[in-house]
């Protein structure tokens, strides 16, 4: 359940890093204020830019800590610049780092409650991950990812991949 959880969230917020780099590279490029492209949102109901960001970054390090069986560390959301999200990914791979793997053992069966919409829902460690964590995960990089792209920052599924 570690490498199954921690290698894939580490590489995949590395490669949101990278993502973010191309896109500040690219508004520096374009003489365009980065506070257009963090704050741009693909439909008026959905999160903008630096939301998906955070996002990321805490079903990642929320993971981490539920499976191995610990309290989740808050990151309060007060970022506002590409280096602050980039401090923020930082943040969050040191933090899902800092767990042991044997810290895991278990983890499949280890109950889970979180909290949905005000209810708490419980599953086990292994229906946590694959139906819930990861899937959001995924969703938040996917939709930053997808955001840029449509504003014309030049990334690929490369980037996106980590490769």
């Amino acid at each position: 359940m570690h490498h199954r959880s921690i290698a894939v969230y580490d590489r995949f917020l590395g490669a949101l890093s990278g993502i973010l780099t191309k896109a500040e590279a690219h508004c520096v490029a374009k003489n365009i204020k980065p506070e257009a492209m963090l704050t741009f949102r693909l439909f008026p109901d959905m999160f903008p830019f630096v939301k998906q960001v955070q996002l990321s970054c805490d079903f990642a390090a929320r993971a981490a800590a539920r499976l191995a069986g610990e309290e989740p560390k808050s990151f309060p959301d007060t970022e506002t610049s590409f280096a602050e999200l980039q401090g923020r990914i930082a943040a969050a791979r040191g933090y899902i780092a800092s767990f042991d793997a044997s810290l895991y053992a278990g983890a499949e069966t280890r109950n889970i409650t979180i909290k949905v919409r005000g209810n708490d829902m419980v599953m086990t460690g292994e229906t946590f991950l694959n139906f819930y964590s990861l899937p959001q995960f995924y969703f938040h990089i996917a939709t930053a990812y997808n955001i840029l792209r449509h504003n014309g920052v030049e990334v690929g599924k490369g980037d996106y991949m980590g490769a």
